[in-house]
């Protein structure tokens, strides 16, 4: 008896999933237990099992498709089954996408209500409009050719592909007129370049997600940054004691990235007003600390929440974030914890890139994120009137002005930077 392959929910807050790619293929044979498909989140990325043996009898959705949890994306059984009972809406099976031949664009009106007509997902409508593809003249790789996203994706980077452009009735009563546009001619000056001279790269999903989120962060908020510097020389010699611990056998790895922060931690306790979200008309400030640490992946960059790290000693805020780090890495992080509203904190650290100085932009609806630089070296004097060279570390706190005053900002820098000078926590 045939089964359903469902997409599985990932979290509360998941609503749909994104196939990256079919491991089987309809008509292959599989046990219980093997990969069938990947899917992805927003930034975490999973391995779909089969829960039943026989045959992958049909396929619902194409590698790429958006597709809604505990929705049936395929059947296994045995071979010759029909799958049509477990076929979303009953429709029939994806028919291979076609490349759309351009024809000239009917009149505004009539394709207006055409499209209307059309099974279109949310997403590809949208991207249709903004880029003002025809949706009568895209073919749908959906479900009962329905179009997606990669279908307009497809219309909009094909050089055959006609689109419409849609001008406002002058009058109520007059007639929409038929405006056309031939296909796309590039300018004179590509032919300065050869197809050997570039590459055209699709960006990941997960790309598009880490894009739209800054965008909508830097167009949405009231973002400045303040610059600051701190003493660390109490920092590396509390590391250098960890290195010799390790070369006696010690297990203990504390960096100096989790000495930092285990200062921001404290520093946030004393200015809670930054441990916050702004929401607007209100400003939700928490009684914890939830640190969100920017992790750079094979993927591309995620931000993990570590909850109520105010609770942990240095030991243990280091254990924990070396673990979580190690999750987000192997792509088995909870999706629940990438959310950006799943952190109240953010630290982003590039000191280990070389970064002198860098503007970090907030995770809304956060309303601050401390960026952490390399170390450098600069005079200072030392004692007794002697001047030497000293190492210091940069801060750059970028806050959402609109939730927090410079004067709060700045005072909740140095106390970042005194924090760090007067460290005193041991192994």
């Amino acid at each position: 008896m045939a089964v359903p392959v469902i997409m599985p929910k990932q979290g509360q807050s998941v609503e749909t999933c994104i196939i990256t790619e079919w491991v089987k293929k309809k008509g292959d044979a599989v046990k219980k237990g093997d990969i069938l498909y990947t899917y992805e989140t927003d930034k975490a990325s999973f391995e779909a099992e089969a829960e039943a043996d026989g045959i992958l009898i049909d396929v619902f959705y194409n590698d790429g498709d958006e597709v809604p949890v505990l929705t049936n994306v395929a059947a296994i059984g045995a071979a010759g089954e029909s799958a049509d009972a477990f076929r979303p809406g009953g429709a029939p099976a994806p028919v291979a996408q076609t490349e759309a031949t351009a024809q000239p664009v009917a009149a505004v009106a009539e394709s207006h209500n055409t499209s209307l007509k059309l099974k279109v997902s949310p997403r590809a409508r949208v991207m249709a409009e903004k880029n003002g593809v025809d949706l009568s003249k895209v073919s749908g790789s959906g479900p009962n050719g329905r179009i997606v996203a990669s279908d307009i994706e497809k219309s909009i980077s094909s050089p055959a592909a006609a689109k419409a452009v849609v001008s406002a009735p002058v009058a109520q009563a007059q007639t929409a007129s038929v405006i056309t546009q031939s296909a796309y001619t590039p300018p004179a000056a590509s032919a300065l370049f050869t197809d050997n001279d570039f590459t055209v790269n699709k960006l990941s999903n997960i790309r598009k997600l880490i894009a739209k989120a800054m965008h909508e962060s830097i167009s949405n908020s009231a973002q400045l940054t303040h610059h600051m510097s701190a003493d660390v020389r109490k920092l590396l010699a509390l590391r250098a004691k960890v290195k010799a611990e390790a070369d006696k056998g010690s297990n203990i790895n504390i960096t100096l990235n989790d000495m930092v922060c285990f200062a921001v931690i404290r520093a946030l306790e004393k200015f809670p007003e930054v441990n916050s979200h702004f929401l607007g008309e209100t400003t939700k400030t928490f009684k914890k600390v939830h640190l969100g640490l920017a992790v750079d992946t094979p993927r591309g960059l995620m931000v993990p929440s570590v909850q109520n790290v105010d609770d942990l000693s240095l030991k243990g805020l280091s254990n924990r974030l070396r673990d979580i780090a190690d999750q987000c890495r192997k792509g088995s992080c909870a999706p629940e914890i990438l959310s950006s509203s799943a952190a109240s904190f953010t630290v982003s650290n590039l000191g280990n890139y070389g970064v002198e100085m860098f503007t970090p932009i907030i995770n809304l609806p956060q309303a601050a994120i401390l960026g952490v630089n390399t170390i450098v070296y600069r005079p200072a004097e030392i004692g007794n009137g002697a001047f030497g060279f000293i190492p210091v570390i940069g801060l750059s706190l970028t806050y959402d002005h609109r939730a927090i005053d410079g004067g709060q900002a700045t005072l909740f820098l140095r106390e970042i930077k005194n924090q760090i000078e007067n460290f005193n926590e041991t192994i």
